[in-house]
């Protein structure tokens, strides 16, 4: 796998309206919690387009065992060079460069999903939304600006697959005014494939913030299970103790 060089990342902060008033437009990101394909590609995302600037200080590599994929996948396609199995997902960048580049040091997005759900509920939703709302702006230092997101500090640095938007602004007879993201220049994925990798990647960006999530949650159901199966005996034994009362 070829890791690009990219000096931008994803920012993930509270987001601001998608269209125009005070509340917050998300729109609803799959659920692949549990599907190892769409993890494993997320994983590759996250280090192709995001890893450059963005730690995962809190993941060890050899985590990703639990999305199926083995330890050499792993070596040859989703770590840098010198890195061991058994290290976390660090970057190089120093935080100072980097505050000095974005005007702000790229959070560790180990716990970001967590961290952005407790301000609007899903950092699902957030994430999704947030990595699909680009567009051009050339009063951006950076060329870039995102609708949830205004004068967003970084570039989008998945415009190559998405293509490049742009925002148009118009109002209606009430003069509310309404924002509207349309593709100018296609890329290299249609719409609907690139929704699709963003998917992924919003996906493993939530793993990272509970890899045993899975496990809680069947582990949760099993409870529940033995549970309903324990009350339907001690119900039938409190029965056959008070039939000669009842």
């Amino acid at each position: 796998m070829k890791i690009k060089n990219l000096i931008a990342a994803v920012l993930m902060v509270p987001a601001l309206a998608l269209a125009s008033g005070d509340a917050v437009h998300l729109d609803k990101a799959p659920n692949l919690q549990g599907d190892n394909a769409s993890l494993q590609n997320g994983a590759k995302m996250f280090v192709n387009y995001c890893q450059s600037c963005h730690g995962a200080s809190f993941i060890r590599y050899e985590k990703l065992l639990d999305i199926g994929l083995t330890e050499q996948q792993i070596k040859d396609n989703l770590m840098f060079t010198g890195d061991k199995l058994g290290d976390t997902m660090k970057i190089a960048m120093r935080p100072s460069e980097a505050k000095k580049w974005f005007g702000a040091t790229p959070p560790d997005l180990t716990l970001e999903a967590r961290a952005v759900a407790s301000a609007h509920g899903s950092g699902a939703d957030w994430i999704y939304t947030y990595l699909r709302s680009f567009y051009k702006d050339d009063l951006r230092p950076t060329g870039w600006n995102n609708v949830i997101f205004p004068n967003v500090g970084m570039p989008n640095v998945l415009w190559e697959l998405q293509g490049v938007q742009v925002l148009e602004v118009s109002k209606d007879d009430n003069g509310v005014e309404h924002k509207k993201l349309v593709l100018a220049e296609p890329g290299k994925l249609t719409p609907e494939q690139f929704d699709k990798q963003v998917a992924d990647l919003t996906a493993f960006i939530v793993w990272m913030g509970e890899p045993g999530a899975g496990t809680r949650k069947a582990i949760g159901f099993g409870v529940l299970a033995f549970l309903a199966v324990l009350f339907v005996a001690a119900y039938a034994l409190k029965k056959n103790y008070w039939k000669d009362i009842h």
